[in-house]
């Protein structure tokens, strides 16, 4: 059959000879040449002359090798090649030396074009689609797309499983003359092949034996083609007949040489704001020519790194005047300058960098900018006009400026004097924290007698979960102040404060500037959150830069590393918060005013729970009154059973489990209205945590309460004491020493008390009970319970020695009754710190007598009378009275000091 069709493909055969001729001799010199490459086969495989013909690698199931890119050779492409697959591209058309991106979906265009490429005719046409709305690869007919096309040459093929990726590059223009017929037969053929699965074809294909020359493979391969080149599947058009696209000559005129220079500069223009165009125009320039010095292919570039319409570069590929071309590429550049131009005159439209002066400049219209600072801000802005506006340099002095510019100079919010208004907002949402209120109301009393406001730096601390940071909150609504928050709990690079230099890449001003960008005022609050936690690193350390931030006598000029002009952060209310003081620097410690925020006992708690906590949760949950309540008492059980921490953060989160609970029987359809009292609470928050107020309700020998504090709150501390080992009165050298051994996991600090107290135990019992030698020679075991909690400090000394003589008289200590103090050798009772968390933590453990040291008086009256209420108090100087305090038998005659 084929051969009855030879003498209708005569032309054909003529025409492809030279094709053939050029493969056969491209073919010998890729042998020869190590830079020679192949067309890529339809599995990425090269079929070259070193692969003798081969067209795949790898196994069936083998990993997908991606195909290596062809030389791009224009010479190797055939000069005439007339029949050609349509490829169908929406948007834009590719251009002669231009390479694209081609996704091609239709799979019996999929079949063909690799067909295509195992006979060693990697070429296609590709044209542009008149609706861009036609996302098929395949058209119904010729007038679906514009006769004028580009002649393409297969560079690689990738299978991506539903859809066949290539990248090919176009040489020349092309124009269709018709479709060419489809033969049934072999379209039959070309269908049964594209269903066939992946597998099987490349076994067929690995079955074949070739060991002819690759010349001779490619030559007997476009024979065969020649007759299937009219022969093509399925409806739509496959295949076209083509014609080169001739230029018609011309004459480079003075009016060729000024468009084509305007072309080069806008080109260049194109690619200092896009460095990936660079790519596109090197490609271009590979094969050796001057593009600038060639109109045509310098159309094509200005028309391909546009981004006009896909109309307009259609006529740019069909026209074949090159006046014309040129003039319709660059013809909107020049409207658009014209237009700007216009604009310009008629004050509708400035440059650029006259926008971003006139901006900058009206930013500080209205703002009292000091002169040092009015003066580098002119400089900058004489520096910006100088510079490229695609200049690096351009940039990093426009964000400079916007920095600047944006500073609140002069501007100041109006602030609240009134003492009963501030009182109110404060009252109105923090229960207690007199202090803190008492501090604020005092600033602003001073404020309203100078006239005038000024900043303070102050620091409050106390447990997690009192209202460090809500109170401040609070302050700024009280003060009419704007308020910014952060926090340096981890902070490592000293950047974050003093901010980083503007020649880095990314630099910023620090987190105080930044405040005064967002607040828009010169005195807002400052809150500095965790600054017992900041850390320290090799970007420097945190906490020294805060020295400058945070010293009223400096911070009126401080310097920030990105702006680098002094900012005055005098007027500024600064507020720290910590946990505890330990870890705080002792040269920033000393530049805040301390305001210790303590914990609450359980009838503030209360308090902020009936007032606060429940109708705020209640309300977040979706509930009113009506539905959901919680009884005192309820609330009471809550606080003294799940929530004995200082701070009220974990009773927030218990009332608000109650509500969520409550909520989901309403809308599950249980209970209509929910009433929580102590009877049902348990349904709500699950069993006790904790069910006993102290370990040992009655204390036998040996056993002593203290009292402890961290920084979750105070707590009570029961030292225990027992023999070890049978007493050895008599050893072979003589009188046998006893020992004491220590566990409870105690610190350096309290190991040492404990020594102390042991020894000075020895002395006082020898003084009061002479016979009694029980220390001298006894081994005795001091452990504090609770051995997963690191304890430490001096204040338990009292308390140590109170056990041992206890354990060494073999009396029990007096009932409900808790001490602190330090003791030294000589039994001097030294004050000791936490004095309201202590009491607090004792008065929960249901203890009536407590023993304070006499310097500790005075913090013990700064408490609330329902603190004390009920309390026998005794403040004592040294241990002697202590031990008349706790001996059972004198118990009755004791006056009470309080």
């Amino acid at each position: 059959a084929a051969r009855s069709r030879a003498p209708r493909r005569e032309s054909s055969r003529s025409k492809m000879a030279a094709h053939m001729r050029a493969w056969r001799s491209y073919g010998a010199a890729s042998r020869s040449a190590s830079s020679g490459g192949g067309f890529s086969g339809e599995d990425g495989g090269e079929s070259s002359a070193g692969s003798a013909g081969d067209e795949e690698s790898g196994g069936d199931e083998g990993p997908y090798v991606p195909p290596q890119m062809t030389a791009l050779a224009p010479m190797l492409v055939p000069e005439v090649f007339p029949n050609v697959p349509l490829v169908a591209v929406n948007r834009n058309p590719v251009f002669p030396r231009f390479i694209k991106i081609i996704e091609v979906r239709n799979t019996q265009l999929v079949e063909l074009l690799r067909q295509k490429v195992r006979l060693a005719q990697p070429y296609a046409g590709v044209f542009l689609k008149k609706d861009d709305n036609n996302e098929s690869d395949v058209v119904e007919s010729l007038d679906a797309v514009y006769r004028t096309g580009t002649f393409v040459q297969i560079h690689e093929m990738q299978d991506l499983g539903d859809r066949l990726r290539m990248i090919v590059m176009g040489h020349r223009r092309i124009r269709i003359n018709k479709q060419l017929d489809v033969e049934p037969e072999e379209a039959e053929s070309l269908e049964e092949e594209a269903e066939q699965p992946k597998a099987v074809r490349r076994k067929q294909k690995r079955s074949r034996k070739d060991s002819a020359p690759l010349a001779e493979v490619m030559e007997e391969r476009v024979r065969e083609a020649q007759f299937a080149a009219e022969a093509l599947p399925l409806p739509g058009v496959l295949m076209v007949e083509v014609d080169n696209v001739v230029h018609e000559e011309f004459q480079v005129t003075e009016e060729v040489k000024a468009l084509t220079a305007e072309i080069v500069k806008t080109i260049r223009d194109i690619i200092a704001l896009n460095p990936l165009y660079r790519e596109s125009v090197l490609q271009m320039m590979q094969a050796g020519q001057r593009v600038v010095d060639n109109p045509i292919y310098l159309s094509d570039m200005g028309a391909a790194l546009t981004g006009a319409e896909s109309h307009e570069l259609q006529d740019v590929l069909e026209e074949t005047k090159v006046e014309e071309k040129i003039k319709q590429t660059h013809r909107k550049y020049l409207l658009q300058e014209q237009l700007k131009i216009i604009k310009k005159e008629l004050g509708l439209e400035k440059e650029d960098k006259d926008a971003i002066e006139e901006k900058f400049r009206e930013r500080l219209k209205d703002r009292t900018v000091p002169q040092h600072i009015m003066d580098v801000i002119n400089e900058e802005l004489n520096k910006l006009g100088l510079l490229d506006n695609h200049s690096s340099e351009f940039n990093v002095t426009r964000n400079y400026l916007d920095w600047l510019t944006s500073m609140p100079w002069g501007t100041n919010s109006e602030e609240n004097l009134e003492l009963s208004q501030a009182k109110e907002v404060l009252e109105e949402d923090h229960y207690g924290m007199e202090d803190v209120k008492k501090r604020i109301l005092e600033f602003i009393a001073v404020s309203q007698l100078r006239g005038s406001t000024q900043g303070k730096i102050l620091c409050f601390y106390g447990p997690p979960g009192v209202g460090k940071t809500s109170i401040a909150r609070s302050i700024a609504r009280a003060l009419n102040r704007e308020y910014f928050r952060f926090s340096v709990g981890g902070m490592t690079d000293v950047a974050e404060i003093k901010g980083h230099r503007r020649t880095y890449v990314g630099a910023m001003p620090g987190k105080i500037i930044q405040c005064l960008k967002k607040t828009k005022t010169e005195n807002p609050l400052v809150l500095i959150d965790e600054v017992d936690k900041i850390g320290r690193g090799y970007q420097g350390d945190p906490s020294s830069a805060l020295l400058e931030l945070l010293d009223p006598e400096q911070n009126a000029n401080f310097l920030d590393h990105y702006l680098d002009v002094p900012v005055d952060l005098s007027k500024v209310l600064f507020i720290c918060t910590a946990n505890v003081l330990d870890t705080i620097p002792e040269p920033l410690r000393d530049r805040m005013e301390m305001i210790n925020i303590s914990g609450y006992v359980a009838q503030e708690k209360l308090a902020i729970a009936e007032r606060y906590l429940v109708p705020q949760l209640r309300t977040l949950c979706g509930l009113d009154e009506q539905k959901a309540k919680i009884t005192p008492e309820a609330l009471s059980v809550l606080i003294r059973q799940y929530c004995r921490e200082s701070g009220v953060r974990n009773l927030q989160k218990q009332v608000e489990k109650v509500f969520r609970k409550v909520a989901f029987r309403i809308v599950n359809g249980e209970e209509t209205e929910v009433n929580v009292n102590q009877e049902n609470l348990q349904d709500y928050v699950g069993k006790p945590i904790f069910t006993v107020d102290r370990m040992y309700d009655v204390t036998p020998p040996g056993v002593v309460m203290g009292l402890a504090w961290t920084a979750m709150g105070g707590s009570t501390l029961f030292i225990e004491t027992s023999l070890r080992r049978p007493r050895e009165r008599q050893g072979k050298d003589g009188p046998k020493e006893g020992s004491l051994e220590v566990t409870g996991q105690l610190g350096d600090v309290m190991k040492e008390s404990a020594k102390i107290a042991y020894t000075f135990a020895r002395s006082f019992l020898m003084k009061e009970q002479p016979d009694n030698d029980f220390l001298v020679d006894s081994h005795i075991h001091l452990h504090v319970p609770e051995g997963a909690t690191p304890k430490d400090g001096p204040s338990a000394g009292c308390t140590i020695v109170t056990a041992l003589l206890s354990l060494a008289t073999d009396t029990p200590a007096r009932q409900n009754v808790a001490m602190t103090g330090e003791v030294s050798l000589t039994g001097k009772i030294l004050p000791v710190g936490g004095i309201k968390e202590k009491t607090i933590a004792a008065k929960r453990a249901g203890v009536t007598c407590i023993i304070l040291p006499a310097e500790n008086r005075k913090d013990f009256s700064d408490l609330a009378e329902y603190i004390t209420e009920g309390l026998e108090v005794h403040f004592v100087e040294n241990y002697s009275e202590i031990y008349k305090i706790v001996s059972e038998m004198q118990r009755e005659s004791l006056p009470l000091d309080s």
